[in-house]
């Protein structure tokens, strides 16, 4: 199966530090969504919280559909 030339570790640390402004959907090519994020303050939290737990299980897909890589 092929993955995303971004990596799970980049997505994660600015899913964590940075994630109410979209910063990894900046990061895996997602532009539009990412300011909505920055626009709702990451859904008020929400959608922020839900991107972290779907990136830390594996889940979270770069702009072209493809799952971010592990390692």
């Amino acid at each position: 199966m092929e993955t995303s030339e971004k990596g799970f570790v980049p997505a994660l640390l600015l899913c964590l530090l940075l994630g109410g402004f979209g910063a990894h959907r900046f990061y895996v090519g997602k532009p539009l969504t990412a300011i909505l994020m920055i626009l709702t303050l990451g859904g008020f939290g929400i959608w922020a919280l839900i991107d972290l737990i779907v990136i830390a299980t594996g889940g979270f897909k770069d702009s072209k559909g493809l799952k971010i890589k592990a390692g």
